[in-house]
């Protein structure tokens, strides 16, 4: 068993060269099966955590609670670092950021991620010193800890549909990563040119970029090459699950048909990773 500490540390030399895929379970399940593929870490997915309670994926929708359950059931179900995708702290002031992160740091993750997005459709993002300061906060608790997790600053302008998505991240990010941000993330950029420009603009911090769906036509091999340091894929995974549950349902429902149950998972498979110990 790998000790947190040890998580960490391992979680933070990824981060320091090359390009790395930070697949993101929804539960203790998909996470073990991930594990079990070879990935190298984990990252928590809200959306993903939402829709298995039949919840919308929006800030307030999830506890914090609900997520510190599901985090800490992620952790505990491998030996792989997890960063947590903490939303916007769980929390409605600056003051309340730094308990809802230290809550976090006690569930065993390598790292976590502090996004500007509100939730409120008047004003989507919190104000750029808003941001710094909850980013701050969060870095202040992290370090009052004594602990050497990932802080992740998110940026939500393409997400909210900001006018000008590219201009305000490379404003907000820069400035998250002087508010002490380990790396830096703006999900929803898919060009590549957009994309190095972020890289370059950080640099030397990491950039994380979200992959959700095939259209960009971005590989790994290219992302690495612009530079990007790790890549995640968000709610996608639990969504391709979700994708197929839909179409097997509506298949026996429509045709009266079981032909698409044939595309299950193997129950002798999963049953042999389940009945392994944890990788």
């Amino acid at each position: 068993m790998r000790t947190t500490a040890e998580k960490i540390d391992r979680f933070r030399k990824l981060h320091e060269s090359g390009c790395f895929v930070l697949p993101n379970p929804w539960d203790a399940g998909s996470a073990v099966v991930l594990a079990s593929l070879g990935f190298e870490a984990l990252g928590t997915t809200s959306a993903g955590l939402a829709f298995g309670r039949a919840w919308p994926d929006r800030v307030g929708a999830v506890s914090l609670e609900a997520t510190l359950e599901n985090v800490r059931s992620i952790v505990d179900a491998t030996v792989l670092p997890v960063t947590a995708d903490f939303q916007e702290g769980f929390a409605a002031t600056v003051d309340e950021v730094g308990p809802s992160v230290q809550a976090c740091l006690e569930t065993g993750v390598a790292g976590l991620s502090i996004e500007d997005g509100t939730g409120a459709p008047d004003r989507p993002l919190f104000t750029r010193a808003q941001a710094i300061e909850r980013l701050q906060a969060a870095r202040a608790a992290i370090d009052a800890a004594g602990s050497r997790v990932v802080l992740t600053g998110r940026c939500e302008a393409w997400l909210v549909g900001d006018p000008t998505p590219l201009e305000t991240a490379l404003d907000r990010l820069v400035a998250y990563a002087a508010a002490g941000a380990d790396c830096l993330y703006a999900p929803g950029v898919q060009d590549p040119e957009q994309i190095k420009r972020i890289v370059d603009a950080v640099h030397p911090k990491p950039v994380n970029v979200l992959m959700s769906s095939p259209q960009s036509g971005l590989t790994v091999a290219r992302l690495a090459e612009l530079g990007v340091r790790r890549i995640s894929v968000g709610s996608a995974l639990a969504r391709v699950a979700w994708g197929a549950f839909v179409r097997a349902a509506e298949s026996i429902r429509d045709e009266g048909s079981f032909g698409s149950l044939g595309s299950a998972a193997s129950f002798a498979d999963l049953n042999a990773i389940f009945e392994s110990p944890k990788a």
